[in-house]
């Protein structure tokens, strides 16, 4: 086998610090964009949580607006009748 030669050796280390510097960094933003992700899944398990709720309160306010509607027709049909 040929002897490397001190030149090649020295380009062999800075290709391997350059690329531990890349792992280092790849590492740190898929630790980032895990962060993100559980982040954005816990709001997106609240807001699933809150949409029944908003539901129901959007059906009561519902059956309270017919309920008044049904009121104020009865008290227009109530004085034009008797």
């Amino acid at each position: 086998m040929s002897e490397m030669s001190f030149k090649q050796a020295k380009e062999i280390v800075e290709h391997l610090e350059l690329s531990e510097i890349s792992l280092k960094k790849t590492l740190t933003y898929v630790h980032k964009s895990t962060n993100n992700l559980n982040l954005s899944l816990v709001k997106q398990q609240e807001l699933l949580d809150a949409v029944p709720k908003a539901q129901k309160k959007v059906n009561t306010l519902k059956l309270v607006l017919v309920l008044n509607v049904g009121f104020i027709l009865g008290l227009i049909a109530g004085k034009f009748l008797f």
